[in-house]
């Protein structure tokens, strides 16, 4: 794109040059930060007419609004603290996000909009464990101001450019989606059904699973996996659960997701040992499954694993089954405990019913799905990839064009 003909230094570490004929100014001067308004216990997730934003996600829906036309929304705390929001119409916004004012109908809300997207605000946080920004931290940051038509010259190239950009991430999203549900639909059949198309068919028996192969099994899940109690061993690594990754190394978990962990460090006398083959069974395998450990170490007590004790129980089958979506719907049948926010127990996993192919059959599906899921697994990671490189060119577009870096296209100097 075309650059401005002259360039001046701002001054400004995070905006660097900017075209000689615009100014700077803190952004006290052009809008005001307040906070939104607690949400009424009566309109709390209530279907109505209006979203209802806060903490920079939709937390339910209100028929009443708060803020009326165009605004800007700050979130206050947690993960997506200083996210930015533009919003046209009416909404609620919530006591956790900040509601920008304009002082003057001559600043344009949706070029600061773009500027305040810009300045990372996320990074103006004032700790790290509880990521939090206030209204007086952003206010006294300076901002680029180029001249009124400037600015809506660049607002309306920006809106066009990132409709195009959040499109064309939304139709790789939804790839990624049907990749999903068609590597489900892969797994499921091939647990429940098999490899042999041919093979003769019975009723299992069992509403989740229908029909399987007649030579099959099902069985009672405690003649094919026992409780293990064991208390953590001396020099057990610290492990670490999740439904993205299964049980890893907490060390591994961190490096994958750039983030600190909490370690334990009073209490863990009480840690458990998990050996690696084990599934472990937490609250969210309500909604997960149940998560394989990779590797062998220690994990909260708060976990409960089970290990296959028989030489016809291969783990790497049972891996596959226990994040089907049919059988994550059979162990929430077995309680309303996820209503109550307790945890999923041992007893809930031994009364759901389970399919035993012959450990041939359960070595050779699992190598299938093993094979068949990496090379879907590898395409959906590309189409991630190119997720995070469109919202990077999304973020440098707007910081180029919002400090001047480039000229939009109809703008004319001076």
């Amino acid at each position: 794109m075309e650059r401005y003909s002259k360039y001046k230094d701002s001054g400004v570490d995070w905006i660097g040059e900017i075209p000689e004929g615009w100014k700077t100014t803190a952004i006290r001067h052009v809008l005001q930060l307040h906070s939104g308004s607690a949400l009424p216990d009566d309109q709390y997730d209530a279907e109505g007419d209006f979203p209802v934003y806060g903490g920079g996600a939709i937390r339910g829906r209100a028929n009443q609004c708060n803020v009326q036309g165009q605004t800007v929304i700050v979130s206050r705390q947690g993960a997506t603290c200083g996210t930015t929001r533009f919003i046209g119409g009416n909404a609620w916004i919530t006591e956790h996000a900040l509601i920008a004012y304009f002082l003057d109908a001559m600043y344009n809300k949706r070029y600061f909009a773009y500027v305040l997207h810009a300045m990372n605000l996320g990074n103006l946080s004032m700790t790290a464990a509880q990521p939090g920004i206030s209204a007086s931290i952003v206010q006294n940051q300076h901002t680029p101001v180029p001249n009124h038509i400037e600015q809506q010259a660049i607002a309306d190239y920006l809106d066009e450019k990132t409709a195009a950009i959040d499109a064309a991430v939304a139709d790789v999203e939804r790839s990624i989606e049907l990749l999903n549900e068609y590597r489900q639909s892969v797994i499921s059949e091939a647990v429940t059904k098999g490899l042999d198309p041919n093979a003769p068919m019975k009723d299992s028996g069992i509403d989740w699973i229908g029909q399987i192969p007649a030579h099959w099994l099902m069985l009672y899940p405690k003649k094919l996996f026992a409780l293990r109690k064991d208390r953590a061993h001396a020099d057990d690594q610290q492990l670490t659960a999740s439904q993205k990754y299964g049980v890893i190394s907490q060390k591994h978990f961190m490096e994958l997701e750039n983030q600190r962990v909490m370690s334990v460090i009073t209490g863990s006398d009480i840690l458990k040992h998990v050996e690696a083959g084990d599934f472990v069974i937490s609250m969210r395998s309500f909604q997960g499954g149940l998560e394989y450990s990779y590797e062998t170490g220690k994990i909260s007590s708060a976990y409960v694993m089970v290990y296959p004790f028989t030489d016809q129980t291969y783990s790497e089958y049972y891996r596959h089954l226990f994040k089907t979506l049919n059988y994550i719907q059979a162990l929430q049948s077995t309680s309303n405990l996820v209503r109550d926010g307790q945890a999923l127990r041992y007893s809930n996993f031994t009364q759901v019913y389970l399919p035993v192919p012959p450990l041939n059959e359960q070595q050779g599906i699992a190598k299938y799905l093993n094979d068949y899921t990496n090379s879907i697994d590898s395409l959906i990671a590309q189409k991630q990839s190119l997720i995070v490189r469109l919202k990077e060119y999304r973020s440098s577009l707007i910081s180029e064009c919002v400090t001047g870096k480039v000229k939009v296209p109809g703008v004319k100097e001076d």
